[in-house]
């Protein structure tokens, strides 16, 4: 994400002027946008003209327009963000309140304007617009027939392609055809890795599966790799990572954010931040779960007394339809932030962020034990 201005007022309200350049901004610009917001950008109209002999043809014509927000739908496989709402400014083809759809594209500036531009959406723009927090983990989880490769962005599980080679089975005295559909299947897989990932970028490659299936491919590979003298592989062998998961599916890999060997890799990423704090929080609900709360009301008291020390949200709280919703848990994360509390912003489309969600969105690790009294105690 580029930004290319920003005019904040001290009432808080304002706009901002940005350019999505990468499928993961369009994620960053939907988490922005909120029912009533402004934006304008740049959209392909169809026009209607009639000749002079009657006839009725439609031109397609790019314009600018200026909508106030309605509704919002983002499709998080393709990263395609639509935005619905009526037209607010002079226009030739379109008409003040006639409703339009802006389809937002890459690398086309465009301004989105708020009545109140709060903490959580100025943090989004300062992360998306800084390029050390990109996306620097690949992964492929794999079992026979099946291979799921990802990429896991500071904010996304982006699934790029899934593979499936039906291999046939082992037969007594002959394994040739159970061989050649195996070879078909990792040769699948060696060319998605290779139109997938970028070693420019990608620190880790993790290779999950179970059994020995990661072991197989990836010798595999290397030996494809030394014939054909793809430098781009075997320069880069060293960033395979290989692990066990239980399954070659996508879920797996929260399995594989679990495991030390991941986190010593990725320490220095968001992402495995994010795993370590949800880990300690399922530790400490084991162990100590007076230290430990979840739940809105729950998280909610223990900020009132100064205990969060780990503050845990899901960005899908505040896309919250209603604004007192969206306050509510701005409010949370000012007043845990004003106590010193860590506060982590979880991707609900992260696998870190699927847990969270588990856990009603919000959750805390407190600094000390507190014990709530329940209603009923409450009650004289």
């Amino acid at each position: 994400m580029k930004l290319l201005s920003e005019h904040i007022e001290k009432n808080q309200s304002g706009s901002v002027r940005l350019i999505a350049q990468e499928p993961e901004d369009i994620w960053h610009v939907y988490n922005l946008v909120q029912k009533g917001d402004q934006l304008k950008a740049s959209t392909v109209r169809g026009v209607k003209s009639e000749s002079k002999t009657g006839s009725v043809t439609t031109d397609r014509v790019r314009i600018t327009l200026t909508v106030s927000i309605e509704d919002v739908f983002f499709d998080s496989h393709a990263c395609a963000l639509r935005i619905n709402g009526r037209n607010i400014g002079e226009s030739k083809y379109v008409a003040l309140g006639q409703y339009h759809t802006l389809d937002l594209e890459l690398n086309q500036p465009f301004t989105l304007s708020k009545p109140e531009w709060d903490l959580i959406s100025l943090k989004r723009i300062n992360d998306a617009c800084d390029i050390t927090q990109q996306a620097d983990v690949a992964a492929v989880t794999m079992q026979e027939g099946l291979a799921v490769v990802c990429l896991l962005t500071q904010y996304m599980t982006v699934v790029r392609q899934r593979i499936d080679v039906p291999i046939p089975r082992k037969r007594r005295g002959s394994t040739t055809n159970y061989e050649k559909g195996l070879k078909r299947f990792y040769d699948q897989i060696y060319r998605a890795i290779k139109q997938h990932v970028d070693f420019d970028i990608v620190k880790v490659v993790i290779l999950g599966s179970p059994g020995f299936v990661r072991d197989q491919f990836f010798e595999h590979m290397m030996a494809e790799a030394v014939k054909a003298e793809d430098r781009n592989i075997l320069n880069n062998k060293a960033k395979f990572l290989l692990v066990h998961t239980s399954s070659g599916h996508k879920g797996a890999l929260e399995e594989v954010m679990r495991d030390p060997q991941i986190k010593a890799r990725l320490a220095d990423t968001k992402s495995a931040q994010e795993a370590r704090a949800i880990d300690k929080f399922y530790q400490m609900l084991n162990d100590e779960p007076d230290r430990a709360f979840y739940g809105y009301d729950d998280v909610c008291k223990a900020a009132e007394n100064g205990a969060i020390g780990t503050l845990m949200v899901t960005d899908e709280l505040f896309r919250a339809a209603d604004v007192p919703t969206r306050k509510k848990y701005i409010q949370l994360v000012e007043g845990s932030q004003a106590t010193n509390a860590e506060v982590l912003v979880f991707s609900s489309l992260h696998v870190s962020g699927e847990r969270l969600n588990q856990l009603t969105g919000v959750a805390a690790i407190l600094n000390f034990p507190l014990i709530l009294e329940s209603d009923d105690e409450s009650e004289p």
